[in-house]
């Protein structure tokens, strides 16, 4: 028992370090940049110096501590598998948006982003965080499930703090934040990768709201949509829950 405290302790404090640095590093590169040092928010350009100061730091870290590897950065049938079950994801969200969001003109929507916006800061940064530096160390720390839950659990905070698409903040868009990164948890853990989820999650963010805007959103239709988003997420949870120890890929 002796022997192995120490190394219990250490992952915890990897686990707290996870979470403090990138976001010290977030709150850094934004006040040195602008002057601003609160995280969150919808302004695009404060929110893509707090993002990318995030990911620098768990870039560094994540490659310090498990090598670019063992944070989840894998191509080949990794990435595949990773694009083929993030798919599920982002058509069931198409069916959720198009059964209770109403097309209208995009020009008041603050979603309309570039591509690489999403792509590079939304998607990367974010994920690189979630399911590269917290995943593995909480995976260290208390296993490779726990890992993908907490990290999905991370993942909805964070979105619902920095991602545009996050209109109104009410229980039903928080609940629906967290099964989403909870599916992106799962995701992770099936695979050993979150590229694949990066490249989808920027497409269904870019298709969803740009290809067919909503300019303002009612609430009402918000909250039909994460409630039946939820509901098929939940569904995928499900149907990719891993039945034993050979499918994690950490």
């Amino acid at each position: 028992m002796s022997v192995k405290t120490p190394v219990k302790l250490s992952a915890t404090f990897r686990v707290l370090l996870s979470i403090l640095l990138p976001l010290a590093g977030a709150l850094l590169f934004s006040f040195i940049v602008s002057g601003s040092a609160n995280f969150g928010g919808k302004d695009p350009s404060q929110t893509a110096l707090q993002l990318g100061g995030a990911g620098i730091v768990s870039w560094l870290l994540g490659w310090r501590w498990y090598g670019l590897k063992g944070l989840g950065l894998r191509f080949g049938r990794p990435f595949l598998a990773s694009i083929g079950f993030s798919v599920l994801v982002w058509v069931a969200f198409f069916i959720a948006r198009l059964a209770t969001v109403e097309p209208g003109p995009g020009a008041d929507d603050p979603s309309r982003l570039s591509f690489i916006y999403l792509l590079l800061f939304e998607a990367f940064c974010v994920q690189l965080w979630s399911y590269g530096l917290f995943f593995r160390s909480v995976a260290e720390w208390l296993g490779p499930l726990t890992a993908a839950i907490a990290s999905g659990v991370f993942f909805g905070a964070i979105a619902i703090l920095t991602l545009q698409e996050a209109y109104v903040v009410m229980p039903s868009s928080a609940f629906y934040f967290i099964v989403w990164g909870i599916v992106y948890g799962i995701i992770r853990l099936r695979t050993g990768s979150f590229l694949g989820t990066v490249v989808v999650q920027a497409m269904q963010s870019w298709s969803a709201w740009q290809l067919f805007p909503a300019g303002q959103v009612d609430p009402r239709q918000l909250r039909n949509l994460y409630l039946v988003a939820s509901a098929l997420y939940a569904i995928i949870i499900w149907r990719l829950w891993p039945k034993e120890e050979d499918d994690y890929r950490v």
